[in-house]
């Protein structure tokens, strides 16, 4: 069974910037895509970065040249670097994986961080 452990959210002042980290329990050998979403109380979960195995990142308008998403292949884990931050960005912050199991594809989620952008 899979477990992502986020880390990296906390409180932050506007136009500042936080990392957040999120790390696979164990080895993983087929990899889908990676994704970082975010939901504030009484919304919807929204995509906020999308990373297939193969091709081109995708973003949210709301964080498009402030966010980035990264990868670390050998280590399993998959970061968020937020910049520029506003009080519209304050959520919590979940990681996905979506993984090869053997018989399809499956969606593993971390447990959320929440990120509170505030002065």
């Amino acid at each position: 069974q899979v477990q992502l452990v986020e880390s990296g959210g906390g409180l932050a002042q506007p136009g500042g910037s936080l990392r957040l980290s999120c790390a696979a329990s164990v080895s993983i050998r087929s990899i889908n895509h990676m994704a970082w979403y975010r939901q504030s109380p009484g919304k919807q979960r929204e995509l906020v970065a999308f990373m297939p195995s193969g091709g081109r990142t995708n973003y949210a308008d709301s964080v498009k040249g402030r966010f980035t998403i990264s990868r670390d292949n050998a280590k399993y884990m998959v970061y968020l670097q937020m910049n520029s931050l506003k009080p519209e960005d304050t959520a919590v912050y979940y990681c996905k994986f979506n993984i090869w199991s053997g018989a399809g594809f499956v969606d593993y989620w971390g447990q959320g961080t929440q990120v509170t952008v505030s002065s």
